[in-house]
């Protein structure tokens, strides 16, 4: 009978299960708040003992330094932003939005910033900020400075802290230091163009800020600034940062110029071909007495950016099993370090996997590995195991003796009691008894008296060769065929029958005998070769070198010319090929003198020459043309079938394999007797895939084997080399690009083909006149970081005196510090120090754009000078 309350007590349960897992829900909720509540509790503490050891730093320094001062007012600094009575409405820029205040930095250490303190910057406003704006690096200080006072990396990583509930805004090298900014760290360029503002901004907050400016009271940097920007800088990006550095950082004025130029003018040129190969492109740009000539500049879409890249790929290609993960930043540093410029890339590149050429040059990085350590053991220990080893098979030796003797002693007994039986079946004692005659024969495992015979016999040879190989007894196995003597008509069927065995196995042995007879003469005529070989060793040693070199040189020749041969009966299309089908064509002809047999088979791979005369086919259908009475005939299937027919693979093989065998003894012997024949020289050393170009490519010069003594060096050593990189071909193959951009994908002319346009062209001598190319190739110049590697100077200068005319004059040369250069040049200009034409540093003060300026023309505007990308 069911309750009648069963529906009402299972809606109670559900309820109270649904209730439950709410509870177990909320008490989750709970736990986790209570978790972050403690997460920020210790941050707090972090914070708090963070402030409290900045602030006893703080203290010390400033003690140490007499600089310690009373409090002053606690009014709060002012922030950059936008003055409202500077706000311009044309100006809508992303560094007008209402600014934040800069967020913090995560906590990477507990006492000390990353970075010293900055030292103060110059009370004299009218000192400039001179920042040299690379894509690669950024370089930033004050013109009265000898050498930027800060340089970093230019970006910038922003992450949110979930458990912080914070989001850190991190600039520069600081963003290597933790893998989260890393992963997320951006670039304000686009190439060499600045594109990315919003980065930009947080990227010269971070620069002034390490420089010591933290705002005047107008909220500004309070000095002018002078940054370096891009050959031929689009308008937009140049008046976005116009608009930002007066708008947000209330800049008294701005003037920009070209980097490479800078440089120039540093390292005191006037007239000259100036070449900057840098991060992301290469420039050559011709300057005529001070001046850029921007409209004869040309740009090579091929910088130390896409080397990295480059190299990166030829190294993923080369080394594609490789366990560790080669990040770019590695690339570029192994570029940096071991990359040159070859001043005769082609002559170089076709000797650089020479053995001797390759240990010189060939550059082994390598990385971190787990070392396995072998376990090396002593001599004692080692002599231990192998008595052990000996011993043990001393032992299974003996118990494998016994047993073969035991099997042995079986054997005779079952021998014993078989010839018992037959000499009891022959003395007629079974004829009254066939059931006692069945049941013996059942118990030895025969049918009949014939298999009882048969079973005597072969057990009589199995003990026979047990008592020879295991006692040791010298046994007579000549065997007796007594039935061949006995005429067949005195023999029955079933003697019959035994005759025709005796005689067979008569065959056999005296076959085996003439054999054996053959192999004792072969030994002995081989022993006498080697004491003839020995003795005209002994007597004449430069002959008998000169007779095995020979012999050696006609025995490869043989392999060589087989292998050549069966590749080329494998191309349809080479001459063997066409050979074998008109041989085929000839065999298959009903003409007279077509060919027939092996006859037909001529030319070079016909075997019917061999075999003498040529066989012409007849009607007659019944004709023998002796086919087949030499040996040579039956050659002509394997000749006609090349390397698929049947069997041909087995018989070269074995060929081949007998040729090797002869070729590695007659090295032996060499190598052994002539000193002059080195171990690199052999047939097995030319196999080797060691010796291979690949292998010098790959895994460098090859070494010779450690000794013996030093196993566990080479078990470390084969467990280091999955873990290297052998830098050899690419060290000239990643530079040469700029040469040579098609080696990389690109659809230009090479660094030497442009300077020669130029320095050659009609456009320069429509702009500069005829006499310009002449000067220009006077000063050829090289800035840039790419310029850095060793060989730039020594390639251009050889490359482009077989462009220009014959005897004329040419000198390259590189600037002091292909990097600061460009910084120093800026600041050099400010100054009045490196000024054309005497102006001193009214130049600077003539060319820079005023804030009323800015005010009154807009972002647009700029003054045309000899440095900028307005040249006028």
């Amino acid at each position: 009978m069911e309750s009648p309350h069963e529906r009402e007590q299972g809606l109670l349960l559900s309820r109270i299960i649904a209730n439950v897992e709410k509870l177990n829900e909320s008490v989750l909720v709970l736990n986790r708040t209570l978790q972050d509540i403690n997460v920020q509790n210790m941050n707090v503490e972090i914070v708090a003992q963070m402030f409290k050891n900045y602030q006893s730093n703080v203290l010390f320094n400033l003690e140490a330094t007499n600089n310690l001062k009373g409090p002053v007012s606690s009014t709060p600094p002012a922030q950059w932003h936008p003055s409202p009575d500077a706000a311009s409405p044309a100006a809508k820029t992303p560094s007008q939005r209402p600014r934040s205040a800069p967020s913090p930095t995560p906590p990477y250490t507990n006492a000390t910033p990353l970075h010293p303190p900055p030292a103060p910057p110059p009370p004299d406003r009218e000192v400039a900020i001179v920042i040299d704006n690379g894509s690669w690096q950024l370089r930033a200080g004050f013109s009265t400075d000898t050498s930027p006072r800060f340089t970093c990396t230019p970006q910038v990583a922003r992450y949110r802290d979930r458990k912080a509930l914070k989001t850190y805004t991190i600039c520069g090298d600081d963003t290597f230091a933790d893998a989260t900014s890393r992963s997320q760290a951006k670039s304000p360029f686009d190439g060499n163009v600045v594109g990315n503002f919003d980065v930009f901004e947080n990227l010269l907050d971070y620069t002034f800020l390490k420089l010591g400016l933290e705002g005047d009271g107008s909220g500004g940097v309070g000095h002018p600034i002078v940054m370096t920007e891009a050959v031929c800088n689009p308008n937009y990006s140049r008046r976005v940062v116009t608009e930002m550095l007066f708008e947000a950082y209330q800049a008294p004025s701005v003037v920009y110029g070209i980097d490479s130029l800078f440089s120039y003018n540093y390292n005191s040129g006037t007239t000259g071909l100036v070449i900057s190969s840098s991060h992301t492109a290469t420039h050559l740009i011709p300057v005529y007495n001070g001046r850029g000539i921007l409209p004869l500049a040309t740009r090579l879409n091929w910088g130390s950016t896409q080397s990295t890249e480059y190299l990166l790929k030829l190294l993923q290609l080369k080394y594609p099993t490789f366990p560790a993960k080669l990040a770019p930043w590695q690339a570029e540093a192994l570029m940096v370090d071991h990359c040159y410029v070859s001043e005769d890339y082609r002559a170089e590149v076709s000797s650089y996997l020479d053995p001797k050429v390759l240990l010189e040059k060939d550059r082994v990085i390598q990385f971190p590995f787990i070392e396995q350590v072998a376990q090396v053991k002593s001599e004692e220990e080692l002599a231990k195991i192998a008595e052990r080893k000996k011993e043990s098979g001393r032992r299974l030796q003996e118990q494998a003796a016994r047993m073969r003797i035991e099997k042995l002693v079986i054997k005779e007994q079952q021998l014993d009691s078989m010839r018992s039986l037959h000499s009891r079946i022959q003395d007629g004692e079974f004829l009254s008894n066939k059931r006692d005659l069945k049941r013996m024969l059942d118990s030895h495992g025969v049918k009949d008296e014939a298999a009882l015979e048969k079973s005597i016999r072969e057990l009589d040879k199995s003990v026979k060769r047990a008592r020879k190989e295991d006692v040791g007894e010298d046994v007579d196995e000549t065997p007796t065929f007594p039935l061949l003597d006995v005429p067949d008509e005195e023999l029955d069927p079933d003697q019959l029958k035994q005759k025709k065995t005796q005689r067979l196995m008569k065959s056999n042995w005296e076959a085996r005998q003439r054999a054996k007879a053959e192999k004792e003469a072969e030994k002995a005529r081989i022993a006498e070769e080697e004491r003839k070989d020995a003795e005209m060793r002994e007597n004449d040693l430069d002959a008998w070198v000169a007779d095995k070199r020979a012999q050696r040189e006609a025995l490869v020749g043989r392999l060589e010319s087989r292998k050549k041969l069966k590749s080329e009966l494998a191309d349809r299309k080479s001459l063997a090929a066409q050979i074998r089908m008109k041989s085929l064509a000839n065999l298959a002809s009903d003409l007279p003198g077509g060919g027939g047999g092996a006859g037909g088979a001529g030319g070079p791979l016909g075997a019917g020459a061999a075999a003498g005369g040529s066989r012409r086919r007849t009607n007659n259908p019944d004709a023998d043309d002796n086919f087949g009475a030499n040996d040579e005939d039956w050659a002509v299937y394997r000749t006609l079938g090349g390397p698929s027919a049947p069997g041909a693979d087995d018989d070269e093989e074995e060929e081949e394999k007998l040729l090797t065998e002869q070729i590695r003894s007659l090295d032996t012997q060499l190598h052994k007797h002539d000193p002059g024949f080195e171990q690199h020289l052999t047939a097995l050393a030319h196999g080797d895939w060691k010796n291979s170009r690949l292998h010098h490519f790959l895994r460098g010069p090859w070494a010779p084997p450690l000794p013996a003594s030093m196993e566990s060096k080479e078990f470390l050593e084969r467990q280091a080399e999955h873990f290297q990189i052998h830098l050899n071909v690419e060290r000239i193959r990643v530079p040469e690009v700029v040469f040579q951009p098609q080696m990389g994908g690109v659809d230009q002319a090479g660094v030497i083909e442009i300077a020669g346009d130029l320095v050659l062209g009609p456009r320069t001598r429509g702009v500069l006149g005829d006499a310009a190319g002449r000067e220009l190739q006077k000063d050829v110049f090289l800035t840039g970081g790419w310029t850095g590697l060793n060989g730039w100077e020594g390639r251009v200068r050889r490359e482009l005196g077989c462009v220009v005319e014959w005897g004329s004059e040419i000198r390259v040369r590189k600037a002091g510090d292909p990097l600061w250069d460009a910084w120093r040049g800026a600041a050099g200009w400010v100054r009045g120090e490196l000024q054309f034409g005497g102006e001193g540093g009214e130049e600077y003060r003539r060319k820079r754009v005023t804030r009323a300026q800015y005010n009154e023309m807009g972002g647009e505007y700029i003054k045309e000078h000899r440095l900028g990308n307005a040249t006028g």
